[in-house]
């Protein structure tokens, strides 16, 4: 199948913001088919231009040639493309060898061609004897052929470039705009989220009080339930989202961009997963955010795709430029935008920014982080929540109870930067901003760690009254 067909195949898959604004494949097609024309009415074939293009008229053997030409009268052709003024100027440059003397018996049907393209107000030709400038020379006379350059325009072949250019910048600008919309709708879903994933002090505020030095109530700390939120669906949607790694890879093993095939496997694999949770949900606008959770996925998959078939689809039609046209595209037009100056015009088989990756990028600044991560709240010594939490004169945290372990066995430096902090430490250490933080948002962790504390502190003082170290009742 044709990569036109293809390429159209895919585009209907795509939304119509995405295929209104594809390259115009079959009309690039179009502009080679003219340009082959035009070169043939020149006089050059593929195989002739491409001999002149490639090798100096003194290493071309003339059987090879179909235009057959004597080594002084073959002319010399460079390609040259302009690209000023934020167009391009393809065109033919034509030397002759100065003084070359031609007769009509020698002279080949190219040549002759190139030579009445000569007009009076551009290349000039100076003949000798009966022969005038610039006109064709008679039977059996011979003439001197004494040009500087012959430049000859293409324009089938500037339409071919200007157009695929104008596709590229028109699609760069265009990739900006959807970043722009697609940041608003992204910011618009994380108000809808946070409005359905609220803390404890929100969504249940008869269970939860803040705890204070001067209130002197941090010693009978009772977290709340977190009461019709729908905080912990999202918490484990947004966890299972970043460990899936849809479209990106971040493990030593598989690190890089996922292919088309792997990130619409993962994606796939995750909405079932996440489907199959979402009958707990609590709140109607949560059904509502999470369908729009995964239309944007969606869209970055759909992105992915129009991304790499549009750059094959650049590639694939500068080849067949250059096949069928024997022209080929110089090599300081495929930069790299962004590598040549501003005024300078370039043609790039990767002619857009990687939209996808800052899509998710924008999901990974402006939505996870409104639901915070328990993982950034935990101790660094026993790696559990550090509820209670005991900031050290260093600045380092750590919960209580494993600041108590330090304290009695005397080991005064902190654990992290040994400094000697952790026996000066008192109940003023506490830090009441994040213990009210915690209690907010982990209710059901902080809960749990304090039922913990509780246990181990009591089996402590079991153990140092000579008792079993156990909380459950003896009969004695």
């Amino acid at each position: 199948m044709h990569y036109s067909k293809t390429y159209s195949q895919l585009l209907l898959t795509l939304s119509p913001e995405l295929r209104d604004n594809a390259i115009e494949y079959r009309q690039l097609k179009k502009l080679i088919n003219e340009t082959v024309v035009e070169l043939y009415s020149l006089g050059f074939t593929p195989a002739v231009l491409q001999q002149l293009l490639e090798q100096r008229e003194h290493d071309i053997p003339a059987s090879t040639c179909k235009d057959t030409a004597a080594p002084q009268d073959r002319p010399t052709v460079t390609y040259e493309v302009s690209s000023k003024s934020s167009s391009f100027q393809p065109r033919l440059r034509i030397a002759f060898r100065h003084g070359a003397q031609l007769s009509d018996g020698t002279t080949s049907p190219l040549v002759k061609r190139i030579l009445d393209t000569a007009s009076p107000g551009g290349p000039q030709t100076q003949g000798t004897g009966s022969q005038q400038t610039g006109s064709p020379p008679s039977e059996n006379a011979d003439y001197t052929v004494n040009i500087q350059d012959i430049v000859l325009p293409l324009r089938s072949d500037t339409a071919f470039l200007c157009l695929l250019a104008s596709e590229l910048s028109s699609l760069s600008d265009h990739f900006a705009t959807l970043y722009s919309e697609f940041t608003e709708k992204l910011i618009a879903l994380a108000t809808s989220i946070s409005s359905t994933a609220r803390p404890v002090s929100s969504s249940a505020p008869h269970t939860f009080s803040a705890y204070l030095l001067s209130a002197n109530n941090v010693t009978s700390v009772r977290p709340g339930s977190c009461g019709k939120s729908d905080l912990y669906f999202w918490r484990e949607v947004f966890q299972q989202y970043v460990e899936a790694e849809i479209f990106e890879g971040i493990n030593e093993a598989d690190r890089g961009e996922r292919s088309i095939d792997e990130a619409e496997k993962r994606l796939v694999l995750f909405r079932g997963r996440v489907a199959e949770k979402a009958r707990s949900l609590r709140l109607r606008c949560s059904e509502e955010a999470l369908e729009m959770f995964f239309k944007i996925n969606s869209f970055i998959l759909d992105v992915k795709k129009f991304r790499l078939a549009t750059e094959e689809a650049t590639r694939k039609i500068l080849k067949k430029h250059t096949k069928r046209t024997a022209l080929p595209i110089p090599a300081y037009l495929l930069s790299q935008p962004g590598d040549t100056p501003p005024s300078e015009v370039v043609l790039s088989t990767q002619p857009l920014m990687p939209l996808q990756r800052l899509l998710v990028q924008a999901i990974g600044e402006k939505l996870l982080p409104v639901i915070p991560y328990i993982e950034d709240y935990c101790c660094l010594i026993c790696t559990s929540i550090a509820f209670k939490p005991v900031r050290l004169d260093c600045g380092h945290l750590f919960c209580v109870r494993c600041l108590v372990k330090l304290q009695k066995q005397g080991k005064p430096n902190c654990p992290l930067c040994r400094a000697p902090t952790v026996l000066k430490a008192d109940r003023n250490n506490v830090d009441y901003a994040l213990l009210n933080f915690m209690s907010d948002w982990f209710p059901v962790e902080s809960r749990a760690k304090l039922r913990a504390n509780e246990l181990e502190s009591a089996k402590e003082e079991l153990q140092e009254l000579g008792l079993p170290g156990t909380t459950e009742c003896i009969v004695m």
